[in-house]
């Protein structure tokens, strides 16, 4: 799993790639305040590699609590910036600083 930031100099927003691989996997998305929770809004596309991705531009200057639900089971992203209890999920959060 993997986060990669890209800052857009002329723009308020980060194009922000989460990737998470999940080989045996029928679906991945990517959860969050960025896309009020909705996994519509948060679809991430499989390669032929086994690894879901997507591009997705943030505000920057901003903190985003996420989650990846894999074949809808949630997983944390190991390599966040850091992590927050959350009490309505009763677990953890992934948190994202762009």
């Amino acid at each position: 799993m993997a986060i990669k930031k890209q800052f857009i100099k002329s723009k308020p927003v980060c194009k922000v790639t989460f990737s998470v691989e999940a080989k045996e996997a029928a679906t991945a998305v990517v959860i969050g305040d960025f896309n009020n929770w909705d996994p519509k809004e948060g679809t991430l596309s499989k390669s032929k590699s086994g690894v879901f991705k997507g591009v997705f531009d943030l505000d920057k200057d901003a903190s985003y609590e996420f989650k990846y639900v894999i074949d809808g089971a949630f997983v944390n992203e190991p390599e966040a910036d850091a992590f927050k209890w959350n009490d309505f999920a009763g677990a953890e959060n992934s948190v994202l600083e762009v």
